[in-house]
């Protein structure tokens, strides 16, 4: 039984209208490793696709093309052995020129891996697309790579023979907190909310992890396998990830280690600073990858839009591999299940549910009803020579005159604010009102599990979020 695709319904329906253009087209499909790229592509051009090919991992020029010539032979008995790319491309046109069907879809996936050093196959791939493909109507061209820095510099913006050339990108994203929710659900994994949030706070929503998961196991006991076990799939996933992803992988572990020290983020001036990383135009493409990538955002202060852009990390494996994997000191197979109950596991979880959100604001907005109004998301904190200082995370300051301060609360039940609590909050606020000067009402959102319980400390609060409105 072929598996049901989820949370891609945009994506295949641009698939097929690309399809059914009245010209060639040349999508360019990337995202990172394991978000279900090839996935999509097989699933929705399988049954119209005329050529299909998937480069190496590590492979010389010589691999590569024997690999080429191996895959088109069974499309087309009467391919040669190929010396380089410009033959391999001209028997592919060839083999094309002969098909019969209406559309000539070709599927290339894994494309960096095929731009081995000295291989030529960039300017031969240019020549068969400039030369021969786009000059038809019926070419219908598809290719991938989970190489996000080789597919934005030789294929999204290439500035040589290819510029300007592909008709359409597509980015894929992770899933979201409530596809993964639909997902779990149609394999009846019986996770409750909280489980649901767990499993998000640590892997986010990429497809691959969801397809590891054991329903006859807890999150908590799925991670100590996939993660902690000797044997554990993921347990070298984060240095794998970056190698996949990025050339000199090395720089952007450093500016992600960096940004991960930092709760509230890190300057361009103070990554630079702490990674030792050159400031040139190089650095620049660093950041702008990784933020393309989702690992992390840019954003402003509230109190000082438009300058000290902040560097923040948003990518929910990164933030469990900085906190709690490269911090278990010994080698526990069952780590994460004996700190359920540890601080350790009560800091983590405060900050990856703070995560949960910011990756969530859309779902936040439409809970509170204000899809529809122009909105700005900023953070704030009090300027850095006042004691005692204040932060709030996420500020929503909205075109109707209010803004929401959000609170973010994770707990095994509704949360419970006591005294202690409120007068943090009204702190915060009462901060915000004096440095901020918003000249706007402020309301006071609480985003948390399962709601705030009612009691006399509970007043302040003017809205709230509950995961399952975060699921929606």
């Amino acid at each position: 039984m072929t598996e049901p695709m989820f949370g891609r319904d945009e994506e295949c329906r641009l698939i097929k209208k690309y399809l059914s253009s009245n010209r060639s087209e040349f999508v360019a499909v990337y995202g990172r490793r394991r978000v279900g790229k090839t996935f999509l592509l097989r699933q929705t051009l399988d049954d119209s696709l005329c050529f299909s090919f998937t480069g190496m991992s590590n492979s010389k020029n010589s691999e590569q093309l024997l690999n080429f010539f191996v895959t088109l032979r069974r499309y087309y008995p009467k391919a040669k052995a190929c010396t380089n790319w410009l033959e391999a491309f001209d028997q592919l046109q060839d083999y094309i020129e002969n098909c019969t069907q209406e559309q000539k879809v070709i599927f290339i996936d894994e494309l960096p891996w095929l731009d081995t050093p000295k291989s030529n196959f960039m300017p031969a791939f240019e020549h068969f697309w400039n030369g021969w493909a786009l000059g038809r109507s019926d070419i219908k061209l598809f290719v991938c790579g989970s190489a996000t820095s080789w597919m934005l510099d030789n294929i999204i913006n290439n500035h040589g023979g290819l510029h300007n050339r592909i008709t359409h990108e597509m980015f894929l994203e992770p899933f979201t907190l409530g596809l993964c929710k639909q997902y779990f659900d149609a394999y009846h994994f019986g996770y409750s909310d909280r489980e649901l949030a767990e499993f998000y706070m640590i892997f986010g929503g990429v497809p691959y992890y969801l397809s590891l998961m054991d329903k006859e196991q807890s999150v908590t006991q799925n991670v100590d396998r996939l993660i902690f076990s000797v044997k554990g799939e993921l347990r070298d996933e984060k240095e794998n990830l970056f190698r996949s992803l990025f050339r000199h992988s090395e720089d952007y572990v450093a500016i992600i280690d960096a940004i991960s020290e930092k709760r509230k983020g890190l300057t361009r001036a103070e990554i630079l600073e702490e990674t030792k990383l050159d400031n040139n135009a190089l650095f620049t493409k660093r950041l702008e990858e990784l933020e393309k990538c989702n690992f992390i955002r840019h954003y402003e202060d509230y109190s000082n839009r438009q300058r000290n852009t902040l560097y923040q990390l948003v990518d929910p494996l990164c933030h469990f591999w900085h906190n709690i994997v490269e911090q278990s000191k010994h080698r526990d197979e069952q780590f994460w299940s004996h700190s359920q109950n540890s601080p350790l596991f009560k800091t983590w979880s405060g900050l990856a549910f703070e995560m949960l959100c910011l990756n969530h604001v859309p779902q936040i907005k439409q809970a509170l009803g204000i899809s529809g109004i122009q909105a700005d998301v900023y953070s704030w904190r009090t300027p850095v020579d006042v004691t005692p200082g204040a932060q709030i995370d996420l500020v929503i300051d909205r075109a109707d005159r209010c803004v929401n301060i959000c609170e973010m609360k994770f707990s095994r039940s509704e949360y419970e604010m006591d005294d202690a609590e409120r007068n943090k909050i009204e702190n915060r606020i009462l901060q915000f009102q004096r440095y901020a000067e918003p000249r706007k009402s402020i309301r006071l959102t609480m985003v948390t599990s399962y709601g705030v319980k009612r009691n006399t400390h509970s007043s302040i609060v003017q809205n709230e979020v509950t995961l399952a409105d975060l699921m929606r």
